[in-house]
């Protein structure tokens, strides 16, 4: 069912790197939810209403506001797929972020309403009829919240959707939520016990569960994390896999919406090279990861000085000095400066974003050890942070 749909309402549905691909999937899952939502909910809610059974409005309800976030998300795909213009250079693709952060909010207010409903059906508890029409229409609710799940999820897998992957979860959560009235209604039937109240308390819970986890996957990105692992491989991999490069560092990625990826770094070229030479291979490295990848990179050109003996003994003994400190950190831009009096070592240390030594200490340690090496060294010492998922390590330290 789902591959009909998706090959039927979008064309072109094998390239998801275009952004009208992109949006037409988004569009498309929208619409399939609110569809399915309301035809759920106003089932549940008309049987809940005619039994008299709380857990069941309760679950009506809650299909009724992932309609209401359907809504929403197919708003946020249309602006989100807006493009660039002079207020908003990089696009509108973080919309979709909001979207899911608003989707989140919704879940959790309706959580907290159905929380307070069913405490009012305990300690004013009414008699429940149970029918076999219930029943029935709790079984093909359990099916259809199953599909829709899985739905969600092989579309927001085939988009990298964060929005469509909490649409999953929530789903997800929504056939437990609904399997629990189910068997609620089973045992009432059976037993004679009245339970609806207590169970419309789990389905609350369900629900307050899943809006945390939606809100917690949204703010991620909103906040900045850390780019993905295969990401940041590939485009090392990549860059250093051209002939002239020597290394890459300084190596920064930004996020604006999915798969809308901005990129910076700093690339080691021999400096005995020529200048326009160089240029033209970082030009076609940009062009090449641009075309291949879809990162719009700006390299920064960081000319080393690779045949000059003494500077690379200063650079391996110095590198060697940086790595017994501590093997997290890295060395690059290393230069030497000499005067009449003393020798100056200038040089960029690497440390993790989470490196639990303050960076005035760490130059303290740094200076030392290198004068502890030669009184004449000094070391001119520039503390960056790393703020990709991997370590470059300098070929000339090993």
């Amino acid at each position: 069912m789902t591959d009909y749909i998706i090959r039927t309402f979008i064309k072109d549905y094998y390239n998801v790197k275009d952004s009208g691909v992109r949006q037409t999937y988004g569009t498309v899952s929208s619409i399939v939810g609110i569809v399915v939502n309301v035809l759920l909910s106003l089932s549940k809610i008309a049987v809940g209403t005619i039994f008299n059974s709380i857990s069941v409005m309760a679950d009506g309800v809650n299909n009724l506001s992932d309609a209401g976030s359907n809504v929403i998300s197919l708003i946020g795909f249309k602006i989100s797929g807006k493009p660039a213009d002079k207020d908003h250079p990089f696009g509108h693709a973080r919309i979709e972020y909001l979207t899911g952060l608003v989707l989140g909010i919704v879940i959790l207010l309706v959580g907290i309403e159905l929380l307070k409903s069913s405490f009012n059906k305990i300690l004013n508890p009414e008699k429940t009829i149970y029918s076999l029409a219930m029943i029935i229409v709790l079984f093909i609710s359990v099916a259809g919240k199953l599909w829709l799940s899985r739905f969600y999820f092989n579309v927001g897998v085939k988009i990298n959707s964060t929005t469509i992957k909490a649409a999953s979860m929530d789903s997800r959560n929504d056939v437990f939520a609904t399997s629990a009235v189910l068997a609620s209604a089973l045992i009432s039937m059976v037993t004679g016990f009245e339970i609806d109240g207590y169970m419309g308390i789990l389905v609350a819970l369900f629900i307050l569960y899943s809006g945390i986890g939606i809100l917690k996957d949204i703010l991620n990105p909103l906040l900045g994390e850390m780019p993905d692992v295969e990401l940041i491989s590939m485009l090392e991999k990549k860059i250093l896999s051209y002939e002239g490069i020597l290394n890459i560092h300084d190596l920064v990625v930004h996020n604006y919406g999915p798969n809308r990826y901005f990129a910076t770094v700093h690339a080691e070229v021999d400096a005995k090279e020529d200048i326009l030479k160089s240029h033209d291979l970082i030009d076609n490295i940009e062009r090449d990861i641009s075309k291949e990848c879809d990162v719009n990179l700006v390299i920064h050109l960081d000319p080393i000085i690779t045949n000059d003996p003494e500077i690379n003994k200063l650079r391996c003994s110095t590198g060697k000095i940086i790595r017994a400190i501590d093997e997290k950190l890295t060395m690059h831009d290393f230069r030497v400066v000499k005067g009449e009096t003393h020798t100056n070592l200038i040089f960029d240390v690497l440390i993790p974003v989470d490196y639990d030594m303050q960076p005035s200490e760490l130059v303290k340690i740094i200076e030392k050890a290198v004068k502890k090496e030669n009184e004449r060294y000094f070391a001119v010492v520039t503390i960056d942070k790393n703020y990709v998922s991997t370590y470059m390590n300098n070929p000339y330290l090993k």
